[in-house]
């Protein structure tokens, strides 16, 4: 994973921060944690969307540049709350979070306050996690272990099992807004842990769609094709829908949910009445270990 990709979790964390200048009943998501966790900087940009022609503006100009992707950080983070709430009051035991960045999920949903997380990312957004963590909230909560990684180089199982985490506990899995940044050798080498996780596991993940990653079909985002794959060089892994079943079936993962973002729009986004485009090169997929 290139050192780039550890800036890009800002970006969705501050869509959700100003998120919550919106009106309640027209809120995609509700976090009230969000704002406080952004850096000093990022802070700064999104204090002014209390104003509403500010706000309006930010999202005008989000869509105009990348169509879809306002939605987008905010949908998959609501389906990801909800699917993790109902696991863990299933079966679920313990959650670890791939990718972390800047979410909030562990520290503000009432239902995974006594659950064991670990959120894992590489190491300069861990520490900036953690100095955050502390000036919010005082310290790190006891149920939450900040855990360092190279998704590309290191041993996943070997680090977390080193932190504490025991592979044959029930795990909600989640990768939001990962894998594209993965070499193939870090897909094996993440796909070959969550291949141990016991039987009722579950995984949420995003992926792009490989068509894009190549260059066929571009659905209207030649913007982000040049920047992120030709410019920054930073997405480096995509899928076709159609060999998803097959290739969780390899690692014994049987797919619950394959979603577009139109699919999570009518869900999320047109309850609140708001006109948001929904982005096409990207999905999610909700799956069970076998």
């Amino acid at each position: 994973m290139a050192q780039k990709a550890a800036d890009t979790g800002v970006g969705p964390a501050a869509i959700v921060a100003i998120e919550q200048h919106f009106p309640e009943g027209a809120r995609i998501i509700n976090d009230d944690l969000a704002f406080q966790m952004l850096p000093f900087g990022v802070r700064a940009y999104v204090w002014l969307s209390r104003f509403s022609w500010a706000r309006d503006w930010m999202v005008r100009a989000g869509e105009k540049k990348a169509p879809g992707v306002w939605a987008m950080a905010l949908c998959r983070k609501r389906y990801i709350d909800d699917k993790v709430v109902e696991a863990v009051v299933e079966q679920a035991e313990t959650v670890v979070n791939l990718g972390a960045g800047f979410d909030t999920q562990a520290y503000r949903l009432p239902a995974l306050a006594e659950v064991p997380v670990w959120e894992v990312d590489q190491p300069d957004n861990i520490d900036a996690k953690r100095l955050r963590l502390r000036k919010v909230l005082g310290e790190v909560p006891a149920h939450v272990t900040l855990v360092s990684v190279n998704f590309d180089s290191e041993d996943l199982g070997a680090v977390l099992a080193s932190q504490g985490y025991a592979l044959d506990v029930k795990t909600f899995f989640i990768l939001e807004g990962v894998t594209q940044y993965l070499t193939e050798a870090g897909i094996q080498e993440t796909f070959d842990f969550l291949a141990k996780a016991p039987a009722g596991s579950r995984l949420v993940f995003t992926y792009v769609r490989k068509d894009f990653m190549d260059g066929k079909v571009f659905y209207g985002h030649e913007f982000l094709y040049k920047k992120m794959l030709l410019k920054d060089k930073i997405w480096l892994f995509g899928m076709d829908p159609e060999d998803v079943a097959d290739f969780l079936g390899g690692y014994a993962w049987r797919v619950l949910e394959h979603l577009g973002y139109e699919e999570l729009a009518e869900v999320y986004v047109k309850p609140t009445g708001r006109k948001l485009e929904s982005l096409a090169l990207e999905r999610v997929v909700y799956a069970e270990k076998l």
